[in-house]
């Protein structure tokens, strides 16, 4: 079989250089392996009719795994920094379904028994948060998070798990706030029965309180934070309507013009393309809301203003085109000629 392999390895490359064969776009596969986890794409040329929602067999950096097709690429993404895509082995087969529930099922009893050895090793501030097992049950991951950004030593933890479970690779993995709050589940800060991050998130956007400033929101700590107690991911779902629908309002404490007078920008609301208005005249002192159409900004119509009672400065030259030299020349003209004396 390695004899043949070798031939038709050599024979593939050989019509290949002739222009027999030519490049066809690789058959790229998107797999998740968990219910709401990050899609990871892989060569499905072993599998090339895999349909979405079928479990299969993968090669990855930690081994063999079990994961879901998500999707299936009809434009192959840019390949991977430092080769290739890894490749989907085949299909899973019953027993590997049964395999991996046999398992997942003995998780929550390594999870205990880590926890309990950390206690015992007296690690502080070191949160074992769950158990991993791989579908096959020859890899197990402790993952773990910590309240302070300073990496702990834990090879004591690691030593003692792998003789405690001696037939997997036992191994430990630091995960953030966000992803413990994703793992644990639960209801949602802003009383949604499941955290966004439990729900669809599959990937954490990059969050500032610049975001929660732009969309007007208050900066109380309960307002801005979720359960995980970084900043709400939902802060970002509509940050850049807002940044687009503030470029075409006027900002707070401008001067505009409005049909009723003349006032200063007291509020904006972007979303609905309005802004509230504190009138000059308005003896109630109230903001009066106003669309953007109805308004125009008070600089912009006194440069117009100044503008227009400006005088000329260039018709002194002769390069002036709006016909006041014409007229200054044509009075001088007439104010230098000398009335004709009438003769009685």
């Amino acid at each position: 079989m390695r004899y043949f392999n070798e031939y038709s390895t050599m024979f593939s490359r050989a019509l290949f250089s002739y222009g027999i064969i030519t490049l066809m776009q690789p058959n790229i596969i998107g797999v998740r392996f968990s219910k709401i986890g990050k899609i990871y794409h892989f060569d499905g040329s072993a599998v090339p009719d895999v349909q979405v929602g079928e479990h299969v067999i993968v090669d990855t950096s930690r081994g063999k795994n079990l994961g879901e097709v998500a999707v299936r690429m009809t434009e192959p993404p840019p390949p991977p920094d430092g080769g290739g895509w890894r490749r989907i082995e085949r299909r899973a087969t019953p027993r590997d379904l049964l395999l991996r529930q046999n398992w997942q099922s003995k998780q929550v009893e390594a999870m205990i028994e880590c926890r309990a050895r950390a206690s015992d090793l007296e690690l502080k501030g070191v949160k074992i948060v769950a158990a991993e097992y791989n579908y096959d049950g020859t890899r197990l991951v402790f993952l773990f998070s910590t309240e302070t950004e300073d990496k702990p030593e834990l090879k004591s933890l690691k030593r003692d798990m792998q003789k405690k479970y001696p037939r997997p690779q036992v191994e430990l993995r630091q995960i953030g706030p966000r992803d413990v709050a994703k793992l644990l589940g639960g209801m949602g800060a802003c009383g949604l029965e499941t955290r966004c991050c439990s729900k669809f998130l599959t990937d954490f956007s990059p969050i500032s309180i610049k975001m929660a400033k732009e969309q007007g929101i208050s900066l109380t700590p309960n307002e801005i934070t979720g359960m995980c107690g970084r900043l709400r991911c939902c802060l970002v779902y509509e940050y850049e309507q807002y940044v687009a629908a503030r470029k075409e309002l006027p900002k707070r404490n401008k001067r505009v013009v409005t049909p009723r007078g003349e006032g200063k920008v007291a509020d904006v609301m972007p979303m609905t393309n309005t802004v509230l208005v504190l009138l000059d005249n308005d003896e109630r002192h109230f903001p009066v809301p106003f669309s953007r159409d109805e308004i125009q900004p008070w600089d912009e119509l006194e440069a117009l203003r100044r503008k227009s009672e400006a005088p000329c400065d260039r018709h002194e030259g002769g390069g002036c085109t709006c016909g006041k030299a014409k007229k200054e020349s044509g009075e001088k003209r007439t104010g230098n000629r000398e009335k004709p004396i009438r003769k009685r």
